[in-house]
């Protein structure tokens, strides 16, 4: 029998990782400490010196949202044409690797529990081939 989440009342079983992660005040400060956490790793930042990271850091809350099972909101390019810049630049796996990296601290460091950061990491990795054109 599935649990009740007393709070919201929805099915622990059937509520979205969105909400497990705690919706978009989560989201929003997984992007924020995710974005800085960025900008400063050498291996990465480079790819955002002509980025305007307000409007990035809006699109990343919206596609996450999406990607995690929230509202629908995400309007962006799909993460081929999105990204075919940076392959262009060099983008590679290693890159990929940096940024999965950070966003795993980023979680930990937010207390999202393993079994969730997981669910997360898995969902980033399977954009892998995608973003590197693959």
């Amino acid at each position: 029998m599935a649990q009740q989440n007393s709070a919201n009342g929805e099915n622990q079983q059937t509520a979205s990782l969105y909400d497990k992660l705690g919706g978009e005040a989560a989201v929003d400060a997984a992007v924020d400490i995710f974005y800085r956490k960025v900008l400063s790793d050498d291996r990465i930042s480079h790819f955002f010196d002509d980025v305007d990271m307000e409007q990035q850091a809006a699109k990343q809350k919206a596609f996450l949202t999406m990607a995690f099972g929230g509202p629908h909101r995400y309007t962006g390019l799909d993460m081929r044409r999105g990204h075919a810049h940076l392959v262009e630049r060099g983008l590679n796996d290693s890159h990929v690797d940096a940024v999965l990296e950070n966003l795993t601290g980023t979680l930990r460091e937010l207390n999202v529990p393993e079994e969730l950061i997981g669910q997360v990491a898995a969902i980033a990795e399977s954009t892998r081939n995608d973003v590197l054109g693959r």
